[in-house]
């Protein structure tokens, strides 16, 4: 991996960190407002990142098979819903404003399954960044330098209420407003890995980058409807999520589009 490619993988990692930090300069924890506001921002963000980044380049890279260029992206598309869908059944895990834990029955305590359920969330997003750096890299003309950052760029800036998503409850729990820290970057260490693993499996077998593409996007979707889009709209009623997510969705479409 080239220098380029390191660093889009990290600054995703960055935007985590940085928003875990948002521990020791705010006093009192994430209201309702403020919590729609930023779900619904990464809502929008990752929808958009899922067609503008992932789904349109896998049926583009797809073109050779004429009408039936839909395929990969479908099949992928699917597989990424049902993997997650498996991981979420599979994983015990806790989200921030939940009362009882998802999955099956476990003693984990309750910073525990919070923290799994942030770094199931942050799964798809690593991939989604490693495949596309993973098709630069292996020198595809549809896949460039410039569309691979606007997507780490993308994931970072979501990234960064996201980490004070997971920090901030913790530290309103009793927890230290280090270990809190610690807890939220953490949760987005996943990303990197994730990041690579997609990489080293691309370069072994670069005619799946098709599906990998789609299969990231699946997964992202997956977590905007089950997560995201639930907890911008919960009781009581507001359209402030749904305003935050048109504005997220078009600040990734424009990065890709003024990037890619």
């Amino acid at each position: 991996m080239n220098t380029d490619t390191i660093i889009g993988i990290v600054i995703p990692f960055l935007g985590t960190t940085l928003g875990s930090a948002c521990v020791f300069f705010m006093r009192n924890n994430i209201g309702m407002t403020t919590r729609r506001i930023l779900t619904g921002f990464a809502a929008g963000i990752m929808t958009a990142a899922s067609v503008w980044s992932l789904l349109i380049p896998s049926i583009e890279q797809s073109e050779d098979m004429g009408r039936l260029s839909f395929i990969p992206a479908a099949i992928g598309f699917l597989v990424g819903i049902f993997f997650l869908l498996a991981l979420d059944s599979l994983i015990p895990h806790l989200h921030a404003n939940a009362k009882d834990p998802e999955g099956p029955k476990s003693h984990l305590g309750r910073t525990t399954m919070l923290l799994l359920a942030v770094t199931l969330h942050n799964i798809p997003e690593g991939m989604a960044v490693g495949v596309v750096y993973a098709g630069w890299l292996a020198g595809n003309e549809m896949i460039t330098a410039a569309g691979a950052l606007a997507l780490a760029l993308g994931i970072a800036i979501q990234n960064f209420p996201e980490g004070a998503i997971i920090s901030m409850p913790l530290r309103s729990e009793g927890v230290s407003k280090g270990k809190a820290f610690v807890y939220g970057t953490l949760s987005g260490a996943v990303e990197p890995v994730g990041a690579i693993l997609t990489i080293v499996l691309s370069s072994l077998v670069i005619p799946i980058l098709p599906y990998l593409l789609s299969f990231a996007a699946g997964a992202m979707i997956y977590v905007v409807v089950e997560e995201l889009i639930p907890e911008m709209s919960e009781e009581p009623h507001s359209n402030i999520g749904t305003i935050s997510f048109a504005f997220g969705f078009v600040i990734m479409m424009i990065l890709d589009c003024a990037l890619g």
